[in-house]
This record gives C-alpha cells, sequence and structure tokens, in this order.
C-alpha cells in the first residue's frame, strides 16, 4: 500500500457516503464524522450498495469493507488521519467551524480536501489559522463512479500539497485536472450550469420540453461527450483540417447561436414547470431507483470505454 493509509471523511451525506466507499475500496483504513444518529446505518447500507459496482470497475483492492470506525466528533476522526476528505454542507460557518476544530488535532503531515462545489478555497482557508494543509478537491457524484476531481491550491498552500493530494486521488482511481485560477463553480460545474441554463431556456421559451430536452442531451452530444471533450471533438469535426478548419468553417453559425443563447435566472415559476413535468415524466419511479438505474448505465459506460482512455 502507498502512503495515506488512514483516511477520513467528514461528513456522511451522499457525497461522503460515496468517497468512504471509495477509499475503502482501496484498502485503506476511513474514520468517518457525521453528527447525525442515522450515520452509521446510513453510510454501511450505501457501502454495500456501491461494493459490486466497484467490484465491476475493478476498483477493489480488499475483499471486504471492514476497516472503518465512526465518529461524533471531527478531532477524533481526523487524529490518525493522512488524507481527509470534507464533505460538510456548503456553508461557509460550518466549513469555518469545522475547520477550527480540527486543526489543533491534524497530524503534521496530513492534507484536507474540501469537496466544496461551489464556495472557492480562499473562502474557505478564512477558518484556518494555517491553511496550508488545506485545497480544494472537488469531485462529481458519485464520486464512487465518476473519475472526476478538480484539484487546486494557492500560494498559501504548502509545497508539494497538492501534488501529493493529486498522487493519492490517482491511487484510488480518479482522474484529475488542476485549476490554474481560483472561479466559482471552478470548471465542470460552470460547463454544466452553462448547458442547464440553455435547456431551461429551450423549455421556458416554448423550444422543447424537459423530456426532449433531456433527451436531446443523452441521445446526441452526450454520447461524444463521454468520449472526448467538446474542443478535441470539434478539432475532428472538420477532417484533416482539425480545429482551424472548423472555425474557419463554423465560425458565424456558432457567432449567431450564442448571441441567441438565452439568459435567465431560476424562479419559483420555473422551478414549478420543471417539477410538473418531471413527475410526469418519471412515470412513478422513486429517485432511488432512478439513482440506481443511472449508476449502473454509469458502470456499463466506464466499463465499455475504460480500455480505450487515454489520461
Amino acid at each position: 500500500m502507498s502512503d495515506f493509509q488512514n483516511t477520513a471523511i467528514l461528513g456522511a451525506g451522499v457525497i461522503g457516503m460515496s468517497w468512504a466507499a471509495l477509499f475503502l475500496a482501496s484498502g485503506r483504513n476511513v474514520a468517518v464524522f457525521d453528527t447525525a444518529e442515522t450515520a452509521e446505518a446510513a453510510t454501511r447500507s450505501y457501502i454495500d450498495m456501491a461494493w459490486p459496482a466497484l467490484r465491476d470497475l475493478g476498483l477493489l483492492k480488499t475483499d471486504s469493507p471492514c476497516h472503518i470506525t465512526f465518529h461524533r466528533s471531527a478531532a477524533d476522526a481526523v487524529k490518525d488521519a493522512e488524507f481527509i476528505q470534507e464533505s460538510v454542507p456548503e456553508r461557509l460557518p460550518i466549513k469555518r467551524a469545522l475547520f477550527a476544530e480540527i486543526e489543533p488535532a491534524l497530524k503534521t503531515d496530513a492534507i484536507v480536501a474540501s469537496s466544496a462545489s461551489g464556495l472557492t478555497l480562499s473562502e474557505m482557508q478564512a477558518g484556518w489559522s494555517d491553511p496550508s494543509k488545506l485545497v480544494l478537491g472537488h469531485p462529481f457524484n458519485p464520486p464512487h463512479l465518476i473519475p472526476l476531481v478538480e484539484v487546486f491550491a494557492n500560494s498559501l498552500t504548502k509545497d508539494g500539497v497538492i501534488e501529493k493530494a493529486e498522487s493519492f486521488y490517482r491511487d484510488v482511481g480518479k482522474i484529475t485536472i488542476r485549476l490554474r485560477r481560483e472561479v466559482p463553480g471552478h470548471v465542470a460545474n460552470r460547463l454544466q450550469a452553462a448547458l442547464w441554463r440553455e435547456a431551461l431556456h429551450l423549455v421556458k421559451s416554448g423550444v422543447a420540453s424537459v423530456k426532449d430536452v433531456d433527451t436531446a442531451v443523452w441521445a446526441g452530444p452526450g454520447l461524444r461527450w463521454a468520449a472526448m471533450g467538446p474542443t478535441m471533438l470539434f478539432h475532428l469535426g472538420a477532417g484533416a483540417g482539425g480545429i482551424s478548419s472548423f472555425c474557419e468553417r463554423y465560425t458565424d453559425s456558432f457567432n449567431r447561436w450564442w448571441d441567441d443563447l438565452g439568459r435567465l435566472h431560476l424562479d419559483g415559476a420555473l422551478a414549478k414547470q420543471l417539477s410538473d413535468e418531471m413527475a410526469r415524466d418519471v412515470g412513478g419511479e422513486s429517485p432511488a431507483e432512478l439513482s440506481a438505474e443511472r449508476d449502473a448505465l454509469i458502470v456499463a459506460m466506464q466499463k465499455a470505454i475504460g480500455q480505450f482512455r487515454r489520461v
């Protein structure tokens, strides 16, 4: 086993439980902190659910998820941990209070990575006396199935910390990208926010239904995006001329489309429209049932493309 044998998960929500399953699958010890009475039972149930998928993806380095402990004190959970993944609710007062609690209990060379999806590293560093151990380590849900982790450090981060964090993530099966500068929402969330804004604009302006807009994504460009990113795909879209030829051919078209993209804010009326259409479209399936379908599809796609993937 490589470095970071002892890990901790702070916050046993959906993201934290998924991280716990992945860390356990890598053969590591996992200490879980959460204040909810139901946290241990929920986490153990989630791990049992996730284990077959982790096996199918070849991510299991151990026979059973046995090296896990549960704690009602965050300081107690981190005292032996070399790598800590923080996934408490996305509110600065909660995160800063947590960081203030754990900082005196951390090992000298411990690394703390935050799963924060919207908060920035600099905002969270204000909760520390010495923020040199903290990095951004933002996953995509569910972390045990989606490989991406967005990593960021700044001038207050100790030298070598981000490289060690990236090495740890790779060892548990993740694919990392490193942000060059700080922006709210990082990279992937901004991309999906841009897509969803236009999806909602198409619905609100009567171009298509929620179901048809979703279908346009998963049955169309979504299949290509699972294979390669948008710029690489457009590089291939003009034949031998590559991206230069593509830009020459389609500059006017894209500028016209960009000029016509919708600008809107999600409000109560639009939320109700989405809710009403979604209730009609899901056909009585529960979120849990739909999540299981999603996870099965993700596993199947990961297995299918894994042998061809270049990182």
